[in-house]
């Protein structure tokens, strides 16, 4: 039968652990318009990324 020679530290214990952290959220809200949008991707309703115009967004009729 396998037995532990060791006791697991809380440290090495929590480490194993770490990847049961909740999932980050999918969706960001976006700072020009406020819609929600994915990280790292251009805003599709005002086509900013990173406090800059980088898609020209269709005129409002």
């Amino acid at each position: 039968m396998a037995v532990p020679k060791k006791k697991t530290s809380k440290s090495r214990r929590n480490m194993r652990r770490s990847h049961h952290a909740l999932p980050t959220s999918a969706y960001n809200e976006c700072p020009n318009c406020g819609e929600l949008k994915r990280p790292h991707h251009v805003c599709g309703s005002c086509g900013h990324y990173d406090q800059r115009e980088v898609v020209q967004s269709a005129p409002a009729a």
